[in-house]
């Protein structure tokens, strides 16, 4: 199992009480210490608000960190989980993370979506689309940045995205341009456009039954396309809260929350059942999260991207993770 960890930006309130003039170091000095570890990628959110309550409290671009990643790390994989295709025209999109690519020495990824969040799609002008034309909008974009990318120009006419002969030069140092994270689990086209065009997909959230679900019809669409299943690497994300006992588990639980709930009001009870309820898969000991990921494994999936609500706090969950959990499954 391949391994990926979220590096706080705010979106998730969990850069709270950090000034904003100390919070690209706290991120600078995370992503670095990823990138001496074990772990294979690093993700941000693509999200302008706060959730689940949009608020004052930062939340730092997407791409904008992808390349300020890009320059401060040397190994580690660079990743956003995911990437809203509604917020940027898919050529300028293509043409920036192929100057992420180079920045990085051939080291970024796509995530890309439809997008969700309808607060800030309409508080940035863009509306709020019905989810149809929300996905068919995925799908001409991830044909104009696959264009893009793998011939330098990129000309389409599509119902949403019209672009004529737009030059992407320098194109990613990647063979055949960066590969495609498609995110989410809408069966009858997200999975589909994933189907045909992704490298890597992301759903479930932790749910192994939803997740081996997902799966099968994922498969059926790549029979009906004549796509192989088996290329496609399958994704989940976690909340991870781990420490050696269950009583200390569950005292990092209560600082969360306690961090949260000045934050998110009659949310807060929803939020942290994230973290309590019955899909916590991230949340544990060691032991328990190993076990519970060894069952996933065995289900299909093979990348596991972390979020620690702590890490800008307190490190030492994570190095617990990278010294028993990576190990055992890496």
């Amino acid at each position: 199992m391949r391994f990926g960890i979220f590096i706080p930006q705010g979106w998730r309130f969990d850069l709270v009480g950090i000034e904003p003039a100390a919070q690209w170091d706290a991120m600078r000095s995370l992503a670095q210490a990823a990138d001496a570890g074990p772990w294979e990628s690093l993700w941000v959110y693509d999200h302008f608000h706060t959730t689940p309550v949009p608020s004052d409290e930062a939340t730092h671009e997407a791409w904008t960190l992808m390349s300020a990643f890009a320059a401060s790390t040397s190994r580690i994989r660079l990743g956003q989980m995911c990437t809203c295709m509604g917020y940027r025209d898919p050529a300028y999109l293509a043409k920036v993370a192929a100057t992420v690519d180079i920045v990085s020495g051939g080291r970024t990824e796509m995530g890309i979506g439809a997008g969700w969040y309808e607060h800030e799609w309409k508080a940035y002008g863009y509306g709020f689309p019905e989810a149809g034309d929300r996905l068919r909008m995925l799908d001409e974009g991830v044909q104009i940045m696959r264009q893009a990318w793998t011939t330098g120009h990129a000309t389409f006419d599509g119902r949403y995205y019209q672009v004529d002969d737009a030059i992407v030069q320098p194109t990613p140092l990647q063979s055949g341009g960066i590969p495609m994270w498609i995110a989410g689990g809408g069966e009858k086209v997200t999975l589909r456009i994933a189907a045909q065009y992704a490298d890597y997909t992301n759903f479930a959230g932790g749910d192994p039954e939803e997740f081996t679900a997902k799966s099968d019809i994922l498969r059926a669409h790549t029979e009906r396309l004549g796509t192989d299943f088996d290329r496609i690497v399958r994704s989940t994300n976690f909340n991870a809260v781990i420490a050696s006992t269950e009583a200390e588990v569950a005292d990092r639980l209560d600082a969360i929350e306690a961090r949260l709930a000045p934050h998110l009001g009659d949310r807060l009870a929803a939020t942290m059942q994230n973290y309590r309820g019955p899909h916590a898969y991230g949340v544990g000991t060691p032991e328990q999260i190993i076990e519970r990921l060894q069952e996933m494994k065995r289900r299909g999936l093979g990348y596991a991207i972390h979020y620690f609500p702590e890490a800008a706090y307190d490190r030492s969950g994570i190095e617990l993770f990278e010294r028993e959990v990576i190990p055992a499954l890496g």
